[in-house]
């Protein structure tokens, strides 16, 4: 078996023990959403720690063409929250919304096993076409360009042409290509496996709409306001948020990377039929909370048979076609994301005009400042899907001892295996200074988890400086880089959800949950336009140039780094003031 998962294993075992004796003193309900969440995380990141190198290797997209289906797919992902609290809120309750949005991520999940034929890249010099062969998978991916039958090498010249290494001199082609002198092309057999890609995107981005803001929100409909056990609450169902990002990153990775992209991404489908079955069973523990606000009406006939829950399910079924053909332009996604945060932003600004006393709109002033901030901090941490997922590829050195090698995918298990080893000790550690009054208050820690993201990215900047001859720095770096991000997220995620259901007003719970994953998904199209700037040349999935690449990582993490700190700073310095909008909220 893997080392990696094997120690993988070992760690989820061993740093799950005090979770387990933590949350016997919460409510029952908490295990029963702990372990949905969980199951549902290991599907969303097994697929998520794939998709980059699916898009790049498998269809051959582009650096650029794949950051920005990437970002699409995952503004999307929480974009449609915003919907699906809303219809929670007033209509279908946020149990039965769960229920039906996992049910659609089991099909995306399992669709998303689908494969079609891969794309084939070909050079094209003097009217004559040469195709490239590609062996292996993930460290062991292999491109040669064949030339009259025979496969040859290739890198870069130092003019930014093409060399080609090994060439007799009566082949149809020089040994050297200048640039400009040739073109790189994409095959792709039919339209079938992007299809299939975009309908498996469309049902899981469908499916997150209904289930994302919702399961969150129950997590805080079962404490009061005032219950001491609220922060550390939902630290403790983050730590089952990563348990399963964990899980999925060193088995997912290496099934897709290994075996095949069917396998990886159909066992992130098999997890989440497992949280839905979780969910479902458990219904008695929830204890009545979300459910609709109005059964009667929700089960009333509204079109023949038909009543409103059910033209609900079919709506969302209906919108799944829609999404289809959203997912495949970021461009509309980027205008559908600003036209979202205008309905959203408006409503709230007519519910604290025409609805809210001056504490209500404080504190909802004091939510929206908190999701500004998430998003410079999301927009950071969510490189490590994408840049950061290429960068631990083409410029960090993966080898483990002997002949044990993590795969690139596996790399994702950095961020979330931090959070099993750091969370049960800081709910410890807020619960311990609450009861001193030092507790540091929600802006603060954003503070700080925003000075943590931003340093994060100059400790890959250094590792890099360490890189050998091959350009790849050592791994030391990415694990300390991951370390740094993981530390501030901790201060973030878990105080932020908690602070969206201490700020909201009772009939805004589920809204204002999905307004702060709607700043999420504002992260997600930052982030993209980021990772964009790191595009590097690619030649059948493998960059061309890996030095170049090393240096385009290196200048853009130390700007993203910059901003980091710069906003960081700012709500340190701005917390004093910022707290007092929460009146007491905090307490």
């Amino acid at each position: 078996m893997d080392i990696v998962i094997v120690a993988g294993l070992v760690i989820a075992a061993v740093t799950s023990i005090p979770v387990f004796l933590q949350i016997r003193n919460h409510p029952r309900g908490l295990r029963i959403l702990f372990f949905a969440e969980m199951w549902e995380r290991f599907s969303y990141y097994g697929m998520r720690g794939l998709l980059i190198f699916y898009l790049t290797q498998h269809f051959l997209f582009d650096d650029k063409a794949a950051a920005g289906e990437y970002g699409a797919y995952t503004s999307l992902v929480y974009l449609l929250p915003v919907i699906g609290g809303v219809v929670a809120d007033r209509f279908l309750g946020a149990r039965k919304a769960v229920a039906f949005g996992a049910l659609l991520l089991v099909a995306g999940h399992l669709t998303m096993a689908v494969e079609g034929k891969p794309a084939t890249q070909q050079l094209n010099y003097q009217g004559a076409t040469y195709d490239f062969q590609v062996t292996g998978r993930a460290d062991a991916r292999d491109v040669k360009l064949m030339v009259a039958g025979q496969p040859y090498a290739y890198g870069p010249a130092t003019d930014g042409g093409l060399d080609i290494k090994g060439l007799p001199a009566n082949a149809p082609v020089p040994a050297h290509i200048a640039k400009g002198d040739y073109k790189l092309t994409v095959h792709k057999d039919g339209a079938f496996g992007e299809n299939v890609l975009f309908l498996a995107l469309a049902l899981i981005v469908m499916g997150v709409g209904f289930l994302k803001a919702n399961i969150s929100a129950i997590v805080g409909q079962l404490y009061t306001q005032e219950d001491p056990r609220r922060d550390p609450g939902f630290t403790l169902y983050y730590y089952g948020i990563n348990l399963g990002s964990f899980l999925a990153s060193i088995t997912c990775g290496w099934l897709g990377q290994t075996v095949g992209w069917w396998a990886g991404f159909g066992a992130a489908g098999v997890g989440m039929a497992l949280g839905w079955l979780v969910f479902v069973v458990g219904k008695p523990m929830l204890d009545g909370h979300g459910e609709p606000p109005d059964p009667a009406a929700l089960a009333a006939p509204r079109v023949g048979p038909l009543n409103l829950e059910w033209l609900i399910y079919l709506a969302g079924i209906a919108g799944v076609a829609v999404i289809w053909f959203v997912v495949q332009s970021f461009a509309l996604v980027s205008a559908l994301l600003g036209v979202g945060s205008v309905i959203v932003l408006a409503y709230l600004a007519w519910y604290m005009a025409t609805k809210a006393d001056k504490v209500e709109r404080d504190r909802i002033l004091l939510a929206i400042a908190l999701i500004l901030a998430s998003v410079v901090f999301w927009a950071l941490y969510e490189q490590g899907g994408s840049s950061l997922n290429l960068f631990a590829e083409r410029n960090v050195d993966l080898h483990l001892y002997g002949d044990q090698s993590m795969k690139p995918a596996q790399a994702q298990s950095f961020q979330s295996g931090w959070i099993l080893v750091l969370a049960p000790a800081m709910a410890a550690l807020w619960t311990w200074l609450g009861r001193f009054g030092r507790d540091p208050n929600p802006v603060l820690k954003f503070g700080i988890g925003l000075l943590m993201i931003g340093a994060s990215y100059y400790v890959l900047i250094l590792g890099g400086r360490f890189a050998g001859p091959d350009f790849k720095a050592p791994l030391i770096f990415l694990a300390v880089a991951y370390l740094m991000q993981t530390t501030g997220e901790m201060c973030v995620s878990p105080v932020g959800l908690s602070q969206m259901t201490k700020l909201a007003p009772p009939m805004l719970i589920s809204t204002l949950m999905a307004t702060w994953f709607l700043g999420t998904s504002g992260a997600q199209f930052v982030a993209a336009k980021i990772a964009q700037l790191t595009a590097s040349e690619t030649i059948g999935g493998q960059v061309l140039d890996a030095g170049k690449a090393l240096a385009t990582y290196s200048h853009v993490f130390g700007q993203i780094g910059l901003w980091g700190l710069g906003a960081g700073a700012v709500m340190v310095a701005l917390s004093p003031w910022l707290k007092k909008l929460a009146h007491g909220a905090h307490d």
